[in-house]
C-alpha cells in the first residue's frame, strides 16, 4: 500500500506541475477572472430579473426553428426557463464542438446558449465553459448535452448475448472513461481519441459547471440523453487542484480554522467537491448526517470508504504535524457551517484526526453526532490525553466487534 501511494503521488505531482490532461491551466481561469476586474460582481442569487423586455421573443425561433427536431427538448426548457425574456437576438443555438465557433460569440451578449453537439466530442471542458461563460449575460442561460453511459449499456444488452456486451461494456469503460483519468495512459488516449465519444459521470459535468462559474438549475433525462440547464452565476473558481485523478486534496476545516489539504484516495467522481452544496439543497441530510442521495459517490467509492482505503493518504497529514491520530472529523466549509457556533469553536481548538469519536460512540443522527462531539471537545479540554485514550479504546472496540465503518 505505501509504495502504491508513493506512485500516485508521484504522479499527481507531475500532473499538477504540468497542468496537462483534461484539468487545463489554472492560469485561463485567472486570465479571465481579471478580464473581469473592475465590472460589478456576478451575485449568487443571480437571476433574470435586470433584464430588459425583449423586442421579440426568442419562443417562435426555438420552437419551430431551432429545437424544431427536439420538441421535448423545448418543452422541457418551456417548464423550466421564462422565455418569453430572452430576446430572439440574444439566443444562440449551435451544433459545434469547435470552440473557435464559440469564441468568435461577442462577449457579455447571450442570453440563451444551447449546443446541441455532445459534451463527449469536445476535448478541453473547462475551457469551453470558460468560453460559454464569457459570451452570457448576467444570469444567462447554458442548455448542454451528455450521452448516458446507462443508454449505450442498454443497448448493448438488447444488441449482443450478455457475456459478449458484458466484454464490451468493461473495453468501452476502460478507453473512455478511466484511461483519460490516468496519468499512465491520459496522453495516449487523447492522442488517438482527439478526446471524442469520452464518457462522463453526470456528477463530473455538473462538477465542472460550477467549477466555471455556473449553477446548475436541472438535470434532465430526455431521449436516454442528459440535458444540463445551467446559469451564469458568479466567477469561476480559483481552486488549483479540482479532484481528477485517483490521488486528491481536499479543502478542510483544520486547526485555528485554517484549511488544510487533506489527501485522500478519491471515491467521488471528479469534479464532486462543487456540488456538496448543491446535493445539500436538493437531498438534505439522511438519519446519518449523511447527504441523501448522494449521487456523487462511485460504486468502487462505497467499497474504498466502507474499508477506509480511501483514508490511507491521510497519513501524510500526521507527518506533517496537521491531524493527529485522534479527533474530530475534519470538515469541508459547508459541513462546518451546519455546526452550531459553540462546537465550531470547540473544534478548530483541537487538531482534526484520522479516528473520529464517531466510532467510539456510533450516533445514530447528524444531531446525534454534533452531540458526540460537544461531548467529547469538552472532557478533552479537561484531561486531554485521558479522553483521547478513552475514545480511542472505544472505537477500536466498534471497530473490531461491532463492525463500524466509515459513514
Amino acid at each position: 500500500m505505501g509504495l502504491e501511494i508513493a506512485w500516485f503521488w508521484t504522479q499527481s505531482s507531475k500532473i499538477r506541475k504540468s497542468r496537462g490532461g483534461d484539468i487545463e491551466d489554472i492560469n485561463e481561469v485567472r486570465k479571465y477572472i481579471e478580464h473581469y476586474e473592475g465590472k460589478p460582481q456576478i451575485a449568487a442569487d443571480t437571476g433574470t430579473g435586470h433584464w430588459t423586455k425583449p423586442k421579440q421573443s426568442a419562443i417562435a425561433d426555438l420552437k419551430d426553428r431551432y429545437l424544431s427536431a427536439n420538441p421535448d427538448l423545448f418543452h422541457v426548457l418551456a417548464e423550466n426557463l421564462d422565455l418569453t425574456r430572452v430576446d430572439a437576438l440574444r439566443a444562440k443555438v449551435l451544433t459545434t464542438s469547435t470552440l473557435y465557433n464559440i469564441d468568435v460569440l461577442p462577449e457579455d451578449e447571450l442570453q440563451l446558449f444551447i449546443n446541441l453537439e455532445k459534451i463527449n466530442n469536445i476535448r478541453f471542458i473547462n475551457r469551453y465553459f470558460l468560453q460559454v461563460h464569457r459570451k452570457l449575460v448576467r444570469g444567462g442561460y447554458f442548455i448542454l448535452r451528455k450521452t448516458r453511459l446507462e443508454t449505450f449499456r442498454e443497448s448493448l444488452d438488447n444488441r449482443f448475448p450478455r457475456p459478449l456486451a458484458f466484454m464490451i461494456y468493461g473495453l468501452y469503460f476502460t478507453w473512455y472513461r478511466v484511461c483519460p483519468k490516468l496519468p499512465g495512459c491520459q496522453k495516449l488516449y487523447f492522442l488517438i481519441s482527439k478526446g471524442e465519444k469520452r464518457v462522463f459521470s453526470r456528477a463530473e459535468i455538473a462538477g465542472r459547471l460550477y467549477f466555471c462559474g455556473f449553477h446548475l438549475l436541472g438535470i434532465h433525462t430526455i431521449n436516454g440523453e442528459h440535458w444540463y440547464i445551467a446559469q451564469k452565476n458568479g466567477l469561476p473558481s480559483t481552486d488549483l487542484n479540482p479532484s481528477y485523478g485517483p490521488l486528491i486534496k481536499l479543502k478542510r476545516v483544520g486547526y485555528q480554522g485554517k484549511l488544510i489539504n487533506v489527501y485522500k484516495l478519491r471515491t467521488m467522481h471528479p469534479y464532486a467537491e462543487y456540488l456538496q452544496d448543491y446535493v445539500y439543497q436538493q437531498n438534505q441530510l439522511d438519519e446519518s448526517g449523511k447527504l441523501r442521495d448522494d449521487f456523487r459517490m462511485t460504486e468502487w467509492g462505497r467499497v474504498f470508504r466502507k474499508f477506509w482505503i480511501d483514508e490511507v493518504p491521510q497519513f501524510v497529514n500526521l507527518m506533517r504535524g496537521e491531524m493527529r491520530l485522534f479527533g474530530v472529523r475534519a470538515l469541508s466549509r459547508h459541513y462546518y457551517s451546519l455546526y452550531p457556533p459553540d462546537v465550531q469553536n470547540m473544534r478548530i481548538r483541537h487538531k482534526p484526526g484520522l479516528v473520529p469519536p464517531f466510532y467510539a460512540d456510533m450516533p445514530k443522527s447528524f444531531e446525534d453526532i454534533i452531540e458526540s462531539e460537544r461531548q467529547y471537545l469538552i472532557r478533552k479540554e479537561k484531561e486531554p490525553w485521558k479522553t483521547d485514550v478513552i475514545y480511542f479504546a472505544r472505537a477500536v472496540m466498534n471497530i473490531l466487534f461491532r463492525h463500524a465503518r466509515s459513514h
